[in-house]
């Protein structure tokens, strides 16, 4: 028994201590610097100055902070509803018995193996381009010369540009999600629906909503987690280092940690890592609520 151990033990080990380096360690010491000022990442814990709570009362006070909370959650909120409806959609249609549904699949999928750059520029250039956009010249053929002369990538219309663009290359990833939970379903409760008189919209309602509870936590959780890190795009739809209009809490936090932009008067890391902690407890916080209302313990497949 002792020889079991210490061999479990062996074994294990490695494992441990990889986990304790690369996830425990910088998780005490983000918190830990979050109540300091730090001039930079990559200063020695006796050069940090003690601040208390002072740089989250900081980020509260700050305006250009509160707008970036404030466009996180917009793209969490809207652009949620937008990825889900529209991937749960393509999910029920693709799982319906359709032909070609290998085709379509890796169609709707494939902005997701596209760069992020690329896609960006895509929309940019060939989407949202004023002189020979794909928005102008299609609204224009359907004589719908209003939204033909909407400039996309005004600051009044920018934030949705850059919604819209990122809600279509997030589609196929929470699309394959729902179809594997679909998926797994299995056909005889249909057929026992449907001999009972339910018809598709009932099956749907009654039966694969609530059988797909689970799957929803988890793409809720996903989006969450992919939000709150967005930064790339933000960036690429940015004409200046820090726009109020694209701005997201994941560039501020660079901004502070790195003092990059004119956005930021001082470097201070101790302040980007109090941001990467607040972010942090927004993903808790809607992982937690996501698990109360979202039961699926008494679910049966």
């Amino acid at each position: 028994m002792k020889k079991s151990k210490s061999v479990l033990f062996l074994f294990l080990a490695p494992a441990v201590l990889i986990f304790l380096l690369v996830f425990v360690y910088p998780i005490i010491r983000t918190v830990l610097m979050s109540f300091f000022k730090i001039d930079a990442v990559t200063d020695s814990i006796s050069a940090w100055q003690f601040t208390g709570v002072e740089n989250y009362i900081k980020l509260a006070s700050t305006s250009i902070f509160r707008s970036s909370m404030l466009n996180l959650l917009k793209i969490w909120l809207f652009g949620g509803i937008i990825v889900m409806s529209l991937a749960l959609l393509f999910a029920v249609i693709l799982t319906s018995g359709i032909r070609f549904k290998k085709f379509f699949r890796a169609v709707i999928y494939m902005p997701n193996i596209v760069s992020a750059v690329a896609l960006a520029t895509m929309w940019l250039q060939y989407v949202y381009s004023p002189q020979y956009g794909l928005f102008k010249d299609m609204f224009s053929a359907l004589g719908l010369d209003g939204l033909a002369k909407i400039q996309w990538l005004s600051s009044d219309h920018k934030f949705t540009a850059l919604l819209i663009a990122y809600c279509f290359g997030m589609v196929g990833y929470h699309m394959l999600i729902f179809m594997s939970g679909i998926e797994r379903i299995s056909p005889d409760l249909y057929e026992a629906a449907r001999i009972d008189g339910a018809n598709k919209i009932k099956q749907f309602r009654y039966m694969t909503l609530p059988l797909l509870k689970g799957i929803f936590k988890t793409n809720i959780t996903m989006w969450s987690i992919t939000s709150v890190g967005f930064f790339l795009w933000s960036q690429i739809f940015s004409t200046v280092t820090a726009d109020s209009q694209t701005i997201t809490p994941m560039v501020y936090m660079y901004l502070q940690t790195f003092g990059a932009g004119n956005a930021v008067t001082e470097r201070n890391a101790g302040l980007g890592a109090a941001v990467g902690v607040l972010l942090s407890i927004c993903v808790v916080l809607v992982f937690t609520v996501c698990n109360r209302l979202l039961k699926d313990d008494d679910l049966e497949f």
